[in-house]
Parts: structure tokens; C-alpha cells; sequence
């Protein structure tokens, strides 16, 4: 099933890309090895390759569904 998450950078505004599930896995993995190397992902409109230095934060939006202004 396919993600929607943002990454934010030091100097650029944040990434929103939709990734599937291994993509994220694999992502968080090489994050949390505090590597500072070079990761691809494969996202929905295709391959980032990005410096895992310069990552400061991910988010992982849900998958609830919203309809409007204020929905719950």
C-alpha cells in the first residue's frame, strides 16, 4: 500500500512523494543507521536519490480519508 510522506531538508522546502511500504521501510532503516551516504526511493512518480545527511525529519501522513472543511 502506498504512503504519502514529507521530508524536510536543511535548506530546501520539503519532499511530498508517495511511496509503497518497503520503499518507506528501507528509508527509515537507513535513516536510523545514521548513514550518511546516498539512499534511493522509488516513489509513485519515480526514483529520488537523496543525501541522507541533509534529511531533518520525515513524516508519514495518514491513510484516514477526509471529505471538507473540518471533517472527523
Amino acid at each position: 500500500m502506498a504512503q504519502r510522506i514529507s521530508i524536510g531538508f536543511h535548506a530546501s522546502p520539503p519532499l511530498a512523494l508517495r511511496v509503497e511500504d518497503d520503499q518507506l521501510k528501507g528509508f527509515q532503516k537507513a535513516l536510523a543507521a545514521s548513514d550518511d551516504g546516498w539512499h534511493e526511493l522509488d516513489s509513485e512518480d519515480g526514483k529520488v536519490t537523496l543525501k541522507l545527511e541533509h534529511v531533518l525529519w520525515v513524516r508519514v501522513e495518514s491513510n484516514e480519508q477526509r471529505v471538507g472543511f473540518g471533517a472527523s
